[in-house]
């Protein structure tokens, strides 16, 4: 038998030792993504700019889900606060906003935030962690794309021109990182029933062109995230959960 390769031998084992780090951890997506590791006996460092929120969820998730409050936009502060973790396989970012655009009322402010948090942000924590991932042999990035950056949406001009941007960076850390043993790919999200979607509004009608019919739940996305953490031969790749939007 071949003896395996280094990124096949980098990923993360269900072990009780492993740890991830989820950004957006204390609600929606984030969050659902941390309840999947943590029902797989991992640890989660979770990273969220809203404290109070983070402290709520350790409170229902137990001590494994070990919050981080920090804004991912600031780099100094994402190093300070994420340190030196030992046994981390996994840094998922799932942190995004996503406020509603056309060219005739966007604004530089918008423009900055959302390109703060959706891009900077998934770099800056990434760049934090890869230290972590290479101590530990290796392992996997998933960064949070959109359906979006392939389909446009109606007003959504700078979030789809952000999260279009992560899907490059995606492919261009999974080159820079390959020959470290860290695969990096990224899922991009269709209609989710999450509050912060259902609160802009407009679901009912998107998922009116989904062929399956409906919006996909949190923890449907995080499923994929986990499998996509846990691939022998995957990287630069962007998964699209969509309900088929894509098709037509």
């Amino acid at each position: 038998m071949a003896a395996a390769s280094s990124a096949e031998s980098a990923r993360p084992a269900a072990t009780a030792q492993s740890t991830a780090l989820v950004t957006g951890a204390a609600s929606g997506m984030g969050r659902a993504v941390a309840e999947r590791f943590l029902a797989e006996g991992w640890t989660v460092l979770a990273l969220d700019r809203d404290a109070g929120a983070l402290v709520t969820a350790a409170g229902e998730l137990g001590p494994a889900f070990r919050p981080v409050p920090v804004d991912i936009t600031d780099r100094t502060a994402v190093t300070t606060a994420l340190g030196s973790p030992i046994g981390l396989r996994a840094a998922i970012n799932a942190a995004g906003i996503y406020p509603p655009t056309l060219l005739a009322d966007y604004d530089e402010a918008t423009y900055r935030r959302t390109f703060d948090v959706n891009v900077l942000g998934t770099l800056n924590v990434t760049a934090a962690a890869v230290p972590a991932l290479r101590a530990a042999g290796g392992g996997t990035i998933v960064n949070f794309a959109s359906i979006d950056a392939f389909a446009v949406s109606p007003g959504q001009l700078i979030y789809s021109a952000s999260k279009a941007a992560v899907v490059c960076l995606t492919r261009s850390l999974a080159h820079e990182l390959g020959p470290d043993g860290i695969a990096v790919n990224a899922v991009a999200p269709g209609w989710v029933d999450t509050p912060g979607t259902r609160a802009g509004g407009r679901m009912e009608e998107g998922v009116a062109a989904v062929p399956l019919g409906r919006a996909a739940q949190p923890e449907e996305i995080a499923d994929w995230v986990w499998k996509l953490c846990h691939g022998t031969y995957l990287t630069g790749e962007t998964l699209v959960v969509s309900g088929g939007l894509t098709v037509r």
